[in-house]
């Protein structure tokens, strides 16, 4: 069994996109999916001493828009005020010095579109997390149909899978019986947010995964695979199984 996870590359993704890719064979970023403002696509949070704080890439768009369209409005120096934010907010952390210099350099290079940039972070968050070298694709390189279930079984066909890893809130808006009939399993990602220590006082889930790797540096992927439980099989006649050793 090969398992394909596609999601669209967001802004510093939390924890729980980077587990999902540790469970997956093959990951496809999603990049030609319509851009959603004031979504994933291109901002996320980080924590702060008031609590979280967001941290978002201005963008130039119009609507309807892909993704892999989407350009950077370069008219402030928005990157500049992200890297202080990092500075001011983990300077202290346990592993400052070993993450912040890979995210400045990304940082630092002049960008022209939203979609470039995310990749680049991702892979530079990949190879902290000790996922570098996994293979990963972008869907829109591959031939897929637009319709949205039609595209997801036509990337797991080119990407050379038989099951499809969704997330947990796919059993509410999946068509799951389009997938067995096309003859791809479908297995839930189940993840667990790791609790570990951060600064500023009572533990806040679901910012970006550079609050971890921050906190945990070279045991955050380690902290990702604890917090990564069996995927559930999702079939027409029977319970939900759990895929063992994912």
């Amino acid at each position: 069994m090969r398992i394909a996870a596609i999601h669209q590359p967001g802004y510093l993704p939390w924890a729980g996109y980077f587990a999902k890719m540790m469970q997956a064979d093959v990951f496809c970023h999603l990049d030609n999916v319509q851009f959603t403002k004031n979504g994933w696509q291109n901002r996320n949070r980080i924590k702060t001493a008031r609590g979280a704080q967001w941290l978002t890439v201005p963008v130039r768009r119009r609507h309807p828009q892909a993704l892999r369209e989407v350009e950077i409005d370069g008219r402030t120096d928005w990157a500049r005020r992200h890297l202080q934010a990092l500075r001011t907010n983990y300077g202290r952390a346990p592993f400052f010095a070993t993450v912040f210099p890979a995210l400045e350099e990304v940082l630092s290079r002049t960008w022209g579109r939203l979609l470039d940039l995310n990749l680049a972070l991702i892979d530079a968050l990949r190879g902290l997390l000790g996922l570098a070298g996994r293979p990963a694709a972008i869907a829109s390189s591959l031939p897929a149909r637009e319709e949205p279930t039609g595209r997801l079984i036509d990337l797991c066909r080119a990407l050379g899978a038989d099951a499809y890893l969704a997330g947990e809130g796919a059993i509410g808006y999946m068509d799951f019986a389009r997938f067995h009939e096309a003859g791809i399993r479908v297995f839930l990602q189940r993840f667990r947010h790791p609790v570990y220590p951060q600064r500023f006082g009572a533990f806040l889930p679901q910012l970006s995964v550079i609050d971890l790797l921050f906190a945990c540096g070279p045991e955050s992927g380690r902290v990702l695979a604890g917090a990564a439980e069996p995927p559930l099989a999702v079939t027409a006649d029977a319970p939900p199984e759990r895929i063992e050793g994912r």
